[in-house]
């Protein structure tokens, strides 16, 4: 059922949003979260809230806080599986699952594109766990035990870019590829662009991969599962045109659960992409056109010709259908009833405006977007990926940007501020490279952050002075 322009201006005066009139009108929020562009990014916003400056590390790794450290829990090409291969590249995505006497199981993407004979360290083939014999990326389970020891094994194999994903309910991993491959492309020998679920718990489970096709066919970002109603939303990180977030409404009586995915059939359910309007009812094209903390679109929802992208991708299928695109639909959590996710920058290919990183929530009861972070153009934090709701409050970005790589965190009230800082260079003194950070997300007891430099793949466990984050007014 669509969403009235009635409704939504009803259900704005109801929830205190502002509404103007004007073309792209903007509603504000209470409790938006607003970018902090000081003119030093660590040392002024470090003074103000956060954990203080960063303090550089003789090791060449991370910058953290005083008073936090971290461990090096697996090293791409350095530490080894339980098979006895090296620990694969390229570490991404990333979620954390309670274990057995204390242990933390963590499902970690490596988002290897193309053929296995391209990298030095793929995914080993795990026998019964292929799902392309062709493809290099995959999943490791990592098990981070209290007495400090790690243990890894494949997940899952033979799949291609592995980037974002999300957890489930029900405590599995959703792993999204990040291509729209097909067979005989690249060397592949069958069809990529799939999401597919790795159970941490249970290795009979891992057996016999299979996509779950009714999630589309896409170059896929991140997944998140609606407890209540059991929707997913997904990102989708592309251009020309720019990407689409998306809806899959389950069929009726479909009940989620270990394995129940995996066993839909290709079309089942509903498969719908957005299309926004401001509070006068106009059509918002793209999520550029956002200037302000607080805007608020309504969002109906759109159904996807063909899902499964045979001839045509996915967001190119609507014709002259209103549809709204964003830049670079990344990071993915569900959090505070909703889902985050992430626009990680616009620039001359947008039709709105410039920036350096959006944070968006979807409300599914209000059936709305609102724009919680900005991070602006000439200051401040840039290139938002990954995403984490923190125990702490508010939000923990990884940062893949220009320059400096940061891990840093958005207070519920306006401001951020750093946490971790990558020392880890891949380029030269001169011309320095560093990795971006990927994979971000808290131990099930909320004391350890997980993250990753993900060239060349270096997963750390960071422990300090956790706090929860002051309101900014």
């Amino acid at each position: 059922m669509p969403l009235t322009r009635r409704e939504f201006s009803r259900q704005s005066a109801l929830t205190g949003f502002a509404l103007t009139g004007a073309v792209g009108a903007l509603a504000t929020a209470p409790g938006a979260l607003a970018a902090d562009e000081p003119a030093d990014r660590e040392e002024n916003a470090a003074a103000r809230l956060g954990y203080g400056p960063l303090i550089p590390d003789p090791e060449g790794l991370l910058a953290l806080p005083e008073g936090f450290s971290y461990r090096v829990l697996t090293h791409a090409g350095v530490t080894r599986l339980e098979s006895g291969e090296f620990t694969p590249s390229a570490h991404d995505g990333t979620a954390a699952f309670p274990g057995a006497r204390g242990v933390t199981l963590l499902v970690v993407n490596h988002e290897l594109r193309g053929h296995r004979d391209l990298w030095d360290h793929p995914v080993p083939l795990a026998e019964g766990r292929v799902y392309d014999p062709a493809a290099a990326g995959g999943c490791t389970v990592v098990e981070s035990r209290r007495d400090g020891r790690v243990a890894q094994w494949v997940g899952i194999t033979g799949t291609s870019t592995n980037c974002a994903g999300g957890s489930t309910p029900w405590g599995t991993w959703l792993t999204c590829e990040e291509t729209e491959e097909l067979a005989g492309q690249n060397g592949m020998t069958k069809d990529h662009g799939y999401v597919f679920e790795v159970d941490p718990y249970d290795r009979r489970a891992l057996r016999d991969p299979r996509p779950i096709k009714a999630l589309g066919r896409f170059p896929h970002e991140a997944v998140v599962i609606d407890p209540s109603r059991g929707h997913a939303y997904l990102t989708e990180d592309a251009r020309d045109p720019h990407g689409l977030l998306y809806r899959w409404v389950p069929p009726r009586g479909f009940r989620h659960g270990r394995g129940a995915l995996r066993n839909l059939a290709d079309d089942a359910g509903e498969f719908q992409a957005p299309r926004c309007f401001d509070s006068g009812g106009r059509f918002v094209d793209d999520l550029s056109r956002a200037t302000r903390i607080g805007t608020v679109y309504g969002v109906d929802w759109v159904d996807v010709p063909d899902r499964d992208a045979r001839t045509t991708p996915v967001r190119k299928q609507f014709g002259e259908t209103g549809i709204t695109r964003g830049r670079k639909l990344e990071g993915m959590w569900w959090g505070d009833g909703g889902a985050y996710f992430v626009s990680s920058y616009a620039r001359a290919d947008s039709p709105g405006g410039a920036h350096n990183g959006q944070v968006w929530f979807y409300d599914p009861k209000r059936r709305t977007v609102t724009l919680k972070v900005l991070l602006g153009v000439a200051e401040g934090f840039d290139g938002p990926d990954n995403i984490t709701v923190s125990p702490y409050g508010g939000l923990v970005i990884a940062e893949d940007g220009d320059g400096a790589q940061h891990l840093f965190g958005a207070t519920d009230r306006g401001a951020t501020y750093p946490i971790a800082r990558s020392q880890l260079n891949n380029g030269s003194e001169e011309a320095p490279e560093y990795s971006e950070f990927a994979g971000v997300c808290f131990s099930p007891d909320g004391k350890t952050l997980f993250a990753h430099c993900q060239n060349p793949g270096i997963m750390f466990a960071i422990t300090g002075p956790w706090r929860r984050q002051p309101h900014r007014h």
